[in-house]
């Protein structure tokens, strides 16, 4: 995922557009194949990072901490960090994420469709 530049003409066109649009904002938010695939593996239950990971086994480390902290900054996604030795840290649906179940059903639904046409 490029990162674009504050200052770019890109950056306040996409961020217009995501302001004007609803469905493109929503986009913004879940639209990378990561965050998607994230979001759909926690709409089962609360699970640890190295969960996440078995479960994603082609994601980087990095990439998978550099998700999980935009999904939390967006509020799609609560971390909780318990004091135990080892520590241990839970990733969860917040309310607001949970609502994209059906949508994310609907996705699914639509992608083995698709799948079968293309």
């Amino acid at each position: 995922m490029s990162k674009v530049k504050e200052s770019s003409t890109n950056f306040a066109n996409k961020k217009a557009l995501s302001m004007e649009c609803s469905e493109v904002y929503a986009a913004n938010i879940i639209g990378g194949q990561w965050s998607l695939a994230i979001v759909s593996w926690l709409i089962n239950g609360k699970l640890r990072f190295g969960e996440l990971r078995k479960r994603m086994p082609a994601i980087t480390e990095r990439m998978l901490t550099l998700q999980l902290r935009r999904l939390e900054n967006d509020k799609i996604i609560k971390r909780t960090v318990y004091a135990e030795v080892p520590p241990r840290v839970e990733y969860e649906l917040t309310a607001i994420g949970y609502e994209l179940a059906p949508i994310i059903k609907l996705l699914e639904k639509w992608g083995d469709k698709h799948k079968i046409l293309a």
